[in-house]
């Protein structure tokens, strides 16, 4: 049946949306657009939390030297290694970064250090030789000669060679110098070369913006409108194509608004807008940020919100939105200051993030919302809440505080098969339904007149055999709220005597009640069980065991991950509560 969910984004206040495109040019030439040069290095223009990210990322400073090439006989002398003691652009550029950036600070213990622009300028050098005659340089775990990895590395480029700049240091000439030289070699890369994914078209579009503004080029403007041209790949439901809600999303958003500024296109950050909006109705009653509807790296991590603070601050103080605004005072209290002053740079680069917020206004915290584009639904009841997901093996998560049941996941022993997903949700009555139906055949002799002369059975696919004695197994998963959880129904039928394993994987970190341990994983066939941590609590039941076969032939590796099951064979009717 066709079910009509409300559109996040329609929510936002529609006075709000017209009043913005009206006066959103003269708004962005004014504050919120303000360029670098405005940016006051006085101790006391500074608020005090940004005097504490400074103070954080001083005491890490001296934890780079492990990782530097001092060896003077090595290529990569003056470079900096990965955790694998692998020298590498990627975290050359952050050293880089890092230490431009505490020299511009007055307040820094690094500030205008001569010994720091030694090792800077040694770092800029060899990260020149990291770089090919084209431009590009490699991400060494996967890409090669390429575009849109240099164009991340200029996030940390562009922002160290404004502030050593700023700083005048004596004797940084050379040091500039090199970082010029990398400047520009990488902008005929980004000019002309490709890329991989969706978002690496507004990362590398944010960078050419960015080094337009820095070395002005009529090329760079050009290169990021045809990108630009491509439209953003935003959709109805508030999400870009990627669903990445740890790593890409607010990777976007900054790009997009470092393009808005630097283009003078305000009309980009509707979609960033749009975008922080819909996240809102992502956020699980600790802070954390639901990542497992991703299509990329990100998916099932556990996301802190910390990667939206920029795009938060920057838009709840351009909108005056009390929502955003208590979006990044609840960032805040959910994550440590180490974690927010990787992103001092951006702050420094933008000194009107320092303004104090709005007033805040209540978050989403009591919702069943549909997002159908990106394949979940999101139950949230103030201190727990539960995603359910389709196309995903992981079709259901349970957060109540810290105590989080991370995945749902059934599979039964069906020809190697079986483990189940749903290509889709939908919702009858107060239910909302995942389904899937496998049919498991059997093949019969080719005809005479087909059958390969040489019997090579390659010549003789299964495709073209009639098939016979098809078994068929439907599973249907239903999920109803009800007070203070939900219940989950899992019924299979179709083919009988066919092992079935439920699995309820917890978030390592709590202590079961009301279960038996059996090695690493645990067998359920009480009442009732509970997982706590600290003074959060999960309970769930009833459980029933049936067998032993925890790990089915076709179903997927346990997860390393405390692990309840629940047994037992087709036909199999199971009802569960979680609360």
């Amino acid at each position: 049946m066709a079910i009509i969910f409300e559109d996040t984004y329609s929510t936002y206040n529609a006075m709000q949306r017209r009043s913005f495109i009206q006066s959103s040019i003269g708004t962005l030439c004014a504050v919120p657009f303000l360029g670098f040069t405005a940016l006051s290095n006085t101790y006391e223009s500074k608020p005090v939390w940004l005097l504490e990210w400074i103070k954080i990322l001083d005491e890490q400073m001296p934890s780079f030297k492990k990782s530097r090439v001092s060896d003077t006989s090595k290529k990569h002398y003056g470079a900096f290694m990965d955790a694998t003691e692998m020298p590498n652009p990627h975290s050359t550029a952050g050293y880089i970064g890092r230490a431009c950036m505490l020299m511009f600070c007055a307040e820094s213990h690094f500030y205008q250090s001569n010994e720091t622009l030694i090792t800077v300028e040694q770092a800029a050098e060899a990260l020149l030789r990291f770089q090919y005659s084209d431009g590009t340089i490699d991400l060494l775990s996967t890409n090669f000669h390429s575009t849109p990895d240099t164009a991340f590395v200029l996030e940390n480029i562009i922002p160290a060679y404004k502030f050593l700049k700023e700083t005048k240091i004596t004797g940084s000439g050379k040091t500039l110098a090199f970082l010029e030289k990398f400047i520009k070699n990488a902008a005929e890369a980004l000019i002309v070369g490709g890329i991989h994914t969706p978002n690496h078209r507004w990362v590398v579009s944010a960078a050419l913006v960015k080094i337009n503004e820095v070395f002005p080029d009529k090329r760079l403007v050009n290169r990021a409108e045809q990108w630009l041209a491509e439209h953003i790949d935003i959709d109805t439901d508030g999400q870009y194509t990627e669903k990445s809600t740890h790593v890409y999303s607010p990777i976007v958003n900054r790009a997009l608004i470092d393009i808005a500024k630097g283009l003078n296109k305000p009309e980009l950050l509707e979609h960033v807008r749009k975008n922080l909006l819909m996240t809102l109705y992502y956020i699980h009653p600790n802070g954390e940020v639901v990542t497992e509807a991703s299509s990329r790296q990100d998916r099932g991590v556990i996301g802190k919100m910390s990667v939206y603070y920029g795009n938060y601050r920057y838009m709840g103080l351009m909108d005056n939105n009390g929502q955003m605004a208590a979006a990044c005072r609840l960032i805040e209290k959910t994550n440590s200051p180490q974690a927010l002053s990787g992103y001092l740079a951006y702050f420094l680069e933008n000194p009107q993030l320092w303004r104090e917020l709005p007033a805040s206004q209540a978050l989403p915290t009591n919702y069943l919302k549909a997002f159908p584009y990106s394949g979940l639904v999101r139950i949230r009841r103030e201190n727990w809440d539960c995603t359910i997901l389709s196309k995903n093996t992981s079709w259901l998560t349970f957060h109540k505080g810290n105590a989080v049941l991370q995945a749902m996941r059934v599979a039964c022993s069906f020809f190697g098969k079986g483990q189940f997903d749903s290509e889709k949700i939908e919702l009858l009555g107060d239910t909302w339904i995942l389904n899937k139906t496998l049919e498991g055949p059997y093949y019969q002799p080719f005809e005479k007149d087909q059958i390969s002369p040489d019997g090579d059975f390659e010549k003789m696919p299964r495709n073209l055999r009639k098939q016979s004695e098809i078994q068929k197994l439907e599973t249907t998963v239903k999920i109803v709220e009800k007070q203070q959880g939900i219940e989950v129904e899992i019924e299979m039928k179709g083919t009988d005597n066919v092992p079935v394993s439920l699995e309820l994987i917890f978030r390592p970190g709590g202590i079961f009640k009301g279960v038996e341990q059996i090695s690493n994983s645990y067998l359920f066939s009480s009442q009732q069980g509970e997982y706590v941590v600290g003074e959060d609590k999960i309970s769930f039941g009833p459980g029933k065991i049936e067998h032993k076969g925890l790990q089915l032939r076709g179903a997927l590796p346990a997860m390393d991950a405390p692990t309840i099951y629940i047994t037992g064979f087709t036909p199999f009717n199971h009802v569960i509560n979680i609360y």
